[in-house]
């Protein structure tokens, strides 16, 4: 009777080791391919690389907080979620960042984010993005943040037509149309009130829309 205890003991272990090393050391359940979805202007085997998981490597043993982490340190992405999909694939999920602005530094120009985030730097600005003006241009700087809020709150029917954003403090962003005309825009407050009364006003002609305050706005 003991030897029999003593021979299903021995099984058991048996069989818990084989299944722990087929899991956690063996290739069979090693990663035989990594999915990468959400991406648009990223090229996935530049993700692939940049999560610097060999093939085969045992997918239990992935430590997924280090591949989030290696990544992000591509800085057009927002965010990234590393999954294992059994039995052999990773999964890579990411947001892009998306471009809201460019601002020329040093004579180049970096397109940012909707959190002044720089995405990349080229040497012109897209030309479908408005260029920002503003002193200290950073994030978390309130003259920038405030135009980046003006500009990610617009309407497409008027975002698309905007060049150029100038901001001198959180208070007092401005901008100019592709038809030439300026729009007084003020903070970043009450932007659904000032985008509504500026849609209409743009209907009669003149230089200068003043709708900082939109219950008394201006023409000029």
């Amino acid at each position: 009777m003991k030897a029999r205890t003593a021979f299903l003991v021995l099984l058991t272990a048996g069989v818990v080791g084989s299944a722990a090393w087929l899991v956690f050391w063996s290739p069979v359940l090693g990663v035989r391919s990594i999915e990468i979805v959400g991406n648009l202007t990223v090229p996935s085997d530049q993700i692939e690389r940049q999560a610097g998981v060999p093939k085969l490597h045992p997918l239990a043993t992935v430590d997924l907080d280090e591949v989030e982490s290696r990544v992000m340190t591509i800085r057009q992405l927002a965010t990234a979620k590393i999954d294992r999909v059994w039995p052999g694939t990773l999964k890579i999920e990411v947001v892009e960042r998306e471009p809201v602005a460019a601002l020329y530094v040093g004579g180049k120009a970096a397109v940012v984010d909707g959190h002044g985030v720089v995405i990349e730097v080229r040497d012109m600005a897209p030309p479908l993005l408005p260029v920002l003006k503003v002193e200290r241009p950073a994030a978390g700087d309130p003259a920038t943040m405030a135009a980046l809020q003006v500009i990610r709150g617009l309407p497409g029917s008027l975002a698309g037509r905007v060049r150029q954003v100038r901001a001198t403090s959180a208070e007092d962003v401005s901008f100019d149309l592709s038809d030439g005309r300026t729009v007084i825009w003020g903070g970043s407050d009450r932007g659904e009130d000032k985008a509504r009364i500026l849609t209409t006003l743009l209907r009669r002609e003149a230089g200068v829309y003043d709708v900082s305050s939109p219950d008394v706005v201006t023409l000029k």
